[in-house]
């Protein structure tokens, strides 16, 4: 028996992520996007807006959906550092840009129900 680290479960999720934004259009731009402030999971483009968007994944609803672990505190420390990607890739943060979830739960038999929620959250 395997066991699996939540590390590795949390690639595992950001690869299926990447995957299904793929399917959708969606352009990946960076994946683990890292500053001295934190990490954004990946950052990709659809057709009109940079999507900073954060993964969570898994294995059972016993504590809550994946989504209700992005608390304000996390979405606040998403947003340092999506200004500080802007800033340093583009030198400005005056573009279109939004703040996307994607919820994977994973089953005992490897299979995925992956939920996109664009606009999860916005800026105070």
């Amino acid at each position: 028996m395997v066991i699996e680290t939540l590390q590795g479960l949390g690639r595992w999720g950001e690869d299926l992520a990447v995957q299904f934004l793929r399917t959708k259009g969606y352009r990946i731009l960076e994946r683990n996007y890292k500053n001295k402030i934190g990490e954004i999971d990946i950052v990709a483009s659809d057709e009109k807006n940079f999507c900073f968007i954060e993964v969570k994944t898994r294995r059972s609803l016993a504590y809550g959906q994946p989504y209700e672990s992005v608390t304000y505190h996390k979405q606040m420390k998403i947003a340092r550092v999506a200004f500080a990607y802007l800033k340093h890739r583009f030198g400005k943060v005056d573009v279109n840009a939004r703040f996307d979830v994607i919820s994977i739960i994973r089953d005992g038999l490897g299979r995925a129900r992956i939920e996109h929620i664009p606009h999860a959250f916005d800026l105070p």
